[in-house]
């Protein structure tokens, strides 16, 4: 597993914590690997979820220190989103 994918469950499982998500959804980090988030936080993994957020390095690292707001990467066509649009927002609250 790469460092970046190692600090991004850190940094999920960090802004995630006490807070409930009920959804499945998987960030993939471009040339890196993916991160899967369910109920029980964030973790290395490729499953099959509700929702797959495809974003650079950078611009997770971004999104991760609160430089970038998830719904303006979306917006601006950093983040892409497929699937269930109603969880990709609920974990863009949380990461907000």
């Amino acid at each position: 597993m790469s460092d970046v994918i190692d600090g991004a469950v850190a940094a999920l499982n960090e802004k995630m914590a006490g807070e409930s998500f009920d959804s499945t959804a998987k960030f993939v980090i471009e040339g890196e690997g993916s991160v899967v988030l369910d109920e029980n936080g964030a973790r290395a993994g490729d499953d099959d979820t509700d929702v797959t957020l495809t974003a650079s390095p950078e611009t997770f690292e971004s999104m991760m220190s609160g430089d970038l707001n998830p719904t303006a990467a979306f917006m601006s066509g950093k983040l892409s989103i497929d699937g269930d649009m109603g969880a990709a927002m609920k974990l863009g609250g949380m990461l907000a």
